[in-house]
């Protein structure tokens, strides 16, 4: 059996010795020893972190490696990987959207919000008087939650 050299594409970065990473029309393409092994959107940040942590737990590099190719913080790389050990993919491509509602405003204190902005008191003072903060309620608005007095 003859060996075979990786032949890597001019405009290659590499990651190290046997791992890089070409982009071309928007996509990104991961190369390990001449094959294409992974590719995403150059938009789809989740998958960058997903697919990096991967070839750290896989052994195909280290994570200074990560941090000098990419040029992003080890501390983001250390929590990528750490996700990627605790909840698998599902952590990166999970269904759940950790945003949505506010935790603050919500049963008897929504009701109460209705109710002074429906007697025309501002966002500011209503947020007063229910104890959160304006942002709350405008968030609220935004959401159609809550509905402002016209």
């Amino acid at each position: 059996m003859q060996l075979l050299l990786p032949i890597f594409p001019r405009d290659m970065k590499y990651i190290n010795s046997s791992l890089g990473v070409c982009h071309q029309d928007g996509i990104v393409t991961y190369i390990h020893s001449g094959a294409p092994i992974y590719s995403h959107s150059s938009e789809d940040l989740q998958s960058f972190r997903f697919i990096t942590s991967k070839f750290i737990l896989l052994g195909l590099c280290q994570r200074t490696e990560i941090r000098n190719a990419f040029n992003v913080s080890i501390d983001s790389v250390y929590t990528n990987v750490k996700k990627l050990e605790n909840e698998g993919e599902e952590g990166f491509f999970g269904t759940e959207n950790r945003h949505g509602y506010s935790h603050k405003l919500r049963g008897e204190k929504l009701q109460e919000a209705q109710r002074w902005l429906e007697k025309g008191m501002s966002q500011n003072a209503t947020a007063k008087h229910v104890g959160i903060t304006e942002g709350t309620i405008r968030y609220a608005i935004k959401t159609g939650k809550l509905k402002k007095k016209k």
